[in-house]
This record gives C-alpha cells, sequence and structure tokens, in this order.
C-alpha cells in the first residue's frame, strides 16, 4: 500500500501511517511518501515503539519513500 504524505508535517505522517498500517495484514509492507525533514526519524522511531519493521528510507526530490513491514497485529 502507497500513502501520500507529501507537504504534510509532524505529527501528520505518522497518525496517517497509524490509520493505513491497521487496515494491512501482518508482513505486510506499507510505503510512505513524505517531505517532512523529521520524517526518517520519526518513522524509525515509530517502527521501534509499535514493533514494526523499518525496511528502507529511500531519497527522492524533495523527500523521502519509506518502507514499513507491519509486525504481529495487535491493533
Amino acid at each position: 500500500q502507497l500513502l501520500d504524505a507529501r507537504g504534510l508535517l509532524c505529527p501528520e505522517p505518522i497518525r496517517l501511517a497509524e490509520l493505513a498500517i491497521r487496515q494491512l495484514s501482518a508482513g505486510a509492507i506499507l510505503s510512505v511518501q513524505a517531505t517532512d525533514p523529521a520524517a526518517p526519524i520519526d518513522f524509525e522511531a515509530w517502527c521501534l515503539r509499535r514493533k514494526h519493521e523499518f525496511l528502507a528510507c529511500e531519497a527522492f526530490d524533495d523527500g523521502w519513500t519509506i518502507r514499513v513491514r507491519k509486525g504481529p497485529s495487535t491493533s
């Protein structure tokens, strides 16, 4: 699933990712496009807290594509 969070600032990209990942099965991958300068750090911390796997953070024109694998379904 692809989530477009470009143009949004913290905490909105994380809030949207939280809603999106709840719709996925454990092991599914969520890709997030974000332009918030703090997004890479925020998503890495969020993954640790929520027990998701931070797979990658790739730079593009003015932001990042962040890939997260959903951890065990708890919520």
